[in-house]
C-alpha cells in the first residue's frame, strides 16, 4: 500500500459530490448551463431524465429554465457520444465532446448504415445515402421544425424500405428514415428542437444546423478527462474508460496530458484527482436529494461502492445495469422513489439515515412534486423498486 500518497477519505468524497455536483442546496446552480458544466454531461436517452437531473441542481427555476437552455440560447445541446449514448453538454463543451468521442460514433453509424443499403441488393449506395441526407437537409430548410414523420412525408427517400440480415433467422424490414435521421443528427447537421408535447416527450422536431468546429481528437480527449476528473475524482482509470467508452490506449493519452495525482482511499486502493486537488473538501450542510433514474451523479463510476452498498444494486438497478430513480442523504445512496400515475411522489428507504434525513427527504420529495406539476413520469429504464412503488 503506498501510504506516503494523500489520503481522501470516503467522507470526503460524498462532499465533493455535494459541493461539485451541485446537489446541496448551497451549491446549486443558477442555470442550466452551469448544471451540465458541473457534471459535465447530463444523460438524455430519456427525456424526463434531463429535466430532473437539472431540476435537483437548479437553485430557482422550472421547467421553462430547461427549455430556454435547450431550444431558445441553446446554451445546452445533446450529442450522441459517451458509450454510444445520448447526453446534453454546454454548448462550450460541446467541441470538445464531438471531436473527442462523437465523430468516432458518427463514422461507425456510417460504416454500418452503408453495410445495411449494400447488403440489402437494391443498388442503395453511398451517392444514394448523400441523396438522402440532402433532400432531408433542403426539407428542414423549407419547412422549418419538423418530426421524423414529417419529414419521411416530404422526401420520397426517406420512405424506402430496406431488410436487414436478409437469409439470416433476424431478417427484417425496416424503414431508413430513422437511420438516416440519426446519422445526420450524430455527424452534426441536424439537432433535436422541441417534442411534440410536453417535456417528457421524446417525439422530437429536427432543424438544420451547422457542425461543430474541429478540433484535434488527442487535445479534446485531454480537456474531456480533464473536466471530468474534476467533477468525479477521485476516479480511476477503469472509471474513466467505462464513463467515455474510449480505448484504454486513448483513455490513458489523455489521463498523461491532463497529469492525475494518485491518492489513497479509505478501502486501500489508489485513484486519481486532478494537480493540486487532494485538499481535504469541507462538508456542506446536509442534504437530501431525489435523483432521477441515469442521472449523473449515479452512472458517473464503474465502481460506486463510496455512495452505494452493493446490497441495494438489485432493487436500483435494471437487467443491464442502468440504475434507477434514487433517494441520496449526504452523498449516500440511501433508497430509491417512484410516481404514482395520480401523480404522488413515494419513496422507500433501504437504509436508516435517521429522522433528520427522513425529514429532509420528505421535503425534497414536495419540492420534487411541485416542480413535476402535473407531469406524468414513467422511467425507460424500470427497475425492481420503482415498479414496486409505482405499484
Amino acid at each position: 500500500m503506498s501510504t506516503g500518497l494523500p489520503l481522501v477519505s470516503t467522507a470526503d468524497r460524498r462532499h465533493r459530490l455535494g459541493r461539485r455536483h451541485c446537489l446541496a442546496p448551497s451549491a446549486r446552480a443558477a442555470d442550466t448551463r452551469a448544471v451540465a458544466d458541473a457534471v459535465v454531461a447530463l444523460h438524455a436517452t430519456d427525456a424526463a431524465t434531463l429535466y430532473l437531473s437539472a431540476r435537483a441542481r437548479l437553485a430557482e427555476g422550472g421547467p421553462a429554465e430547461v427549455e430556454r437552455a435547450l431550444y431558445e440560447d441553446m446554451s445546452v445541446v445533446r450529442l450522441l457520444s459517451m458509450r454510444n449514448t445520448l447526453f446534453a453538454v454546454s454548448a462550450e463543451l460541446a467541441p470538445w465532446v464531438d471531436s473527442s468521442t462523437a465523430r468516432a460514433i458518427a463514422a461507425k453509424e456510417r460504416r454500418t448504415l452503408l453495410k445495411h443499403l449494400d447488403e440489402d441488393g437494391q443498388g442503395l449506395d453511398a451517392a444514394w445515402l448523400a441523396h438522402a441526407e440532402a433532400a432531408a437537409l433542403d426539407a428542414l430548410d423549407a419547412r422549418g421544425p419538423s418530426t421524423g414523420s414529417q419529414l419521411s412525408a416530404a422526401v420520397p427517400a426517406l420512405r424506402q424500405k430496406i431488410t436487414i440480415g436478409r437469409g439470416r433467422k433476424y431478417e427484417a424490414e425496416t424503414g431508413v428514415a430513422t437511420r438516416v435521421i440519426r446519422l445526420l443528427a450524430a455527424d452534426g447537421r441536424i439537432r433535436r428542437d422541441r417534442p411534440r408535447g410536453s417535456w417528457t416527450s421524446s417525439q422530437f422536431r429536427w432543424v438544420h444546423t451547422e457542425p461543430w468546429p474541429a478540433v484535434p481528437a488527442d487535445e479534446a480527449r485531454a480537456e474531456v478527462a480533464r473536466r471530468w476528473l474534476r467533477a468525479y475524482g477521485p476516479a480511476t482509470e477503469a472509471d474513466l474508460k467505462w464513463w467515455t467508452g474510449w480505448t484504454l490506449t486513448d483513455v490513458r493519452k489523455a489521463l498523461a496530458a491532463v497529469g492525475p495525482e494518485e491518492v489513497r482511499l479509505e478501502d486501500g486502493g489508489t485513484a486519481l484527482v486532478c494537480p493540486g486537488d487532494t485538499a481535504p473538501e469541507p462538508a456542506p450542510e446536509p442534504w437530501a436529494a431525489l435523483l432521477p433514474g441515469l442521472d449523473p451523479s449515479g452512472m458517473g463510476w464503474a465502481d460506486r461502492s463510496f455512495h452505494l452498498d452493493p446490497a441495494h444494486r438489485p432493487a436500483l438497478f435494471d437487467y443491464a445495469g442502468n440504475i434507477g430513480p434514487t433517494v441520496w442523504w449526504n452523498g449516500e445512496v440511501v433508497g430509491g422513489w417512484a410516481q404514482r400515475p395520480d401523480g404522488e411522489i413515494v419513496w422507500r428507504l433501504l437504509a436508516d439515515p435517521g429522522r433528520a434525513a427522513e425529514e429532509a427527504i420528505g421535503a425534497e420529495a414536495a419540492r420534487l412534486a411541485a416542480w413535476v406539476g402535473d407531469a406524468r413520469i414513467t422511467p425507460r429504464f424500470r427497475t425492481p423498486l420503482e415498479r414496486e412503488l409505482v405499484a
